[in-house]
């Protein structure tokens, strides 16, 4: 069964995640269908949305598949997909209409735009489940949100409110929710109205411009990452995050 669905209107083509059942989560097929959109624009493409069905944008990676499958060595598949977002030659917008939760909010803000439903809201919960950010995924909300913000979202874990993301400037626009298409749609008719040429070369400056942390050497934080990612604790957190209880997290 799809997990995305790809329209196209000239000049825009809009990935939709749809699994609004299991709140959009990320499992393995929606990843690789991800990655598979999101590998080269179509014909006569100057800019791609992402969206979501249902009441959740997308609450992160599965963490059933994610248990069952156990800890997994070196890059992840969500990794790949979130780079290919960064890397896409042209603008790509996350129209955000709830919430925005570890992988989703992620997902979001490798995005160029994100507009929000002022209903939603974004969050990193990895240390109420015992995990951390690889080095990836921490340089880009560095790069969006700057240190001060970055450790409020980590550190706290707590969902933040789009209306703070916007303050903190993290993200573009914030709409009431029926407002949302229409804030969302004025920014992707004015990416597809410009130069598809220039929108590709200010996009290749962009990334290229703040990729100097990618030199920075980083072994001994990945070991600490992989530390708490194959820790007593994190199985511990993500089976009371499924039981819906709380964890009882012992440092091992």
């Amino acid at each position: 069964m799809e997990r995305i669905v790809i329209t196209e209107e000239p000049g825009i083509r809009t990935i939709t995640l749809d699994r609004p059942a299991k709140r959009n989560a990320l499992d393995s097929l929606m990843l690789q269908e991800l990655a598979q959109a999101f590998a080269a624009p179509g014909p006569g493409e100057s800019v791609a949305v992402i969206r979501a069905n249902g009441p959740v944008f997308c609450a992160g990676l599965d963490l059933r598949e994610r248990g069952e499958a156990g800890p997994a060595a070196g890059a992840s598949p969500i990794e790949h997909v979130l780079e290919a977002i960064e890397r896409y030659p042209l603008p790509v917008v996350a129209v955000v209409q709830g919430d925005a939760i570890a992988g989703g909010n992620e997902l979001a803000l490798h995005c160029d735009f994100v507009v929000a439903s002022s209903s939603a809201s974004f969050g990193m919960s990895l240390a109420q489940i015992g995990l951390a950010p690889t080095w990836f995924l921490a340089k880009k909300l560095l790069e969006v949100a700057g240190p001060v913000a970055t450790r409020e979202i980590l550190l706290l874990g707590d969902p933040v409110p789009a209306g703070r993301m916007h303050a903190l400037g993290v993200i573009a626009r914030v709409a009431p929710p029926e407002r949302l298409d229409a804030e969302a749609g004025a920014i992707i008719e004015r990416l597809a109205r410009n130069a598809p040429l220039s929108l590709k070369a200010m996009k290749a400056l962009l990334v290229r411009e703040m990729a100097f942390r990618d030199a920075i050497p980083h072994a001994d934080v990945d070991a600490l990452v992989d530390a708490a990612r194959t820790s007593a604790d994190a199985r511990e957190g993500m089976a009371a995050r499924l039981e819906k209880r709380s964890p009882n997290f012992r440092g091992v």
